[in-house]
């Protein structure tokens, strides 16, 4: 992390924007926690991927005990905590078990995405495939009784008799309503290259960089973001081509079908298939 990050934050919530940090808590100390709240830090999202031995399996040894002591510290002075699992093969199983670890720990969410193959995943050989069917049924089975907010994330779905309720709103009309990239989103990252989403790390989909042109001129310019501002049901592929609710889905999320397809438009994985 930039030395500087506590600064950046600071400029950005000075001028009323919402700021939260995901980490993986492994650094954060008392020291750090003290620099999010006093920079009025919106929230903060540790990552957590199930019990001890799970987790530090597919991370490092001691990173289980670090996420939960920096659950605590964070907890302790009132910033809001959520924690973000990513599933695969490996921890899909043990939600229950991390449920159960988590009910007591004062966080004000807790959500559960999809692993993708690239990055770490891919080097690692990670089995990322899992019934994601298995994880709308977690969360209709503890979204009304959670003592937090439980819901999937974009890339786990679509359309399942639950759909309104699954994603961390429990009004029921909560329905997922494609890809927000480059419509309602964009991604920036360290370097100031501009995505729709910053989890579409691809070279392809870099819109241009800030160091460059300024962010009004490069989501303005014309066909920019095209896979999303010029959709059209046609491009859908697979199942996704004739499933009826294709045409609000819109194939489901974009890196997540890029990276598990090949394809922006067929999500293998879906629930419905």
């Amino acid at each position: 992390m930039r030395e500087d990050w506590a600064q950046i934050a600071g400029e950005l919530t000075s001028r009323g924007i919402r700021v939260s940090i995901v980490s993986n808590g492994y650094l954060l100390r008392e020291q750090q926690a003290n620099v999010l709240k006093e920079i009025g830090i919106e929230s903060v999202g540790i990552s957590l991927d199930g019990p001890a031995l799970i987790h530090d399996a597919y991370r490092r040894n001691g990173s289980f005990e670090s996420a939960d002591r920096a659950i605590g510290l964070l907890v302790g002075k009132g910033i809001p905590v959520s924690v973000i699992t990513t599933l695969h093969s490996g921890n899909i199983r043990y939600l229950d078990e991390l449920y159960d670890f988590l009910q007591d720990k004062n966080i004000f969410a807790w959500q559960l995405q999809a692993c993708a193959p690239m990055g770490k995943t891919v080097k690692a050989g990670v089995n990322w495939k899992f019934a994601f069917s298995e994880a709308i049924r977690f969360v209709e089975r503890h979204a009304f009784e959670a003592p937090f907010l439980l819901g999937i994330a974009d890339n786990i779905g679509y359309y399942t008799e639950s759909e309104g309720y699954l994603r961390g709103n429990l009004s029921g009309g909560a329905i997922f309503l494609g890809c927000r990239a480059g419509l309602t989103s964009v991604g920036i990252d360290s370097v100031g290259n501009v995505r729709g989403c910053e989890a579409m790390q691809d070279d392809c989909f870099i819109e241009g960089n800030l160091r460059e042109q300024r962010l009004g001129d490069i989501w303005n310019r014309e066909d920019a973001f095209s896979y999303n501002r010029k959709f059209h049901t046609d491009m859908l592929q697979g199942n996704c081509a004739s499933c009826s609710h294709g045409s609000k889905c819109a194939g489901g999320c974009r890196a997540y079908n890029y990276f598990a397809a090949g394809n922006l438009y067929q999500n293998i994985m879906c629930a419905k298939n």
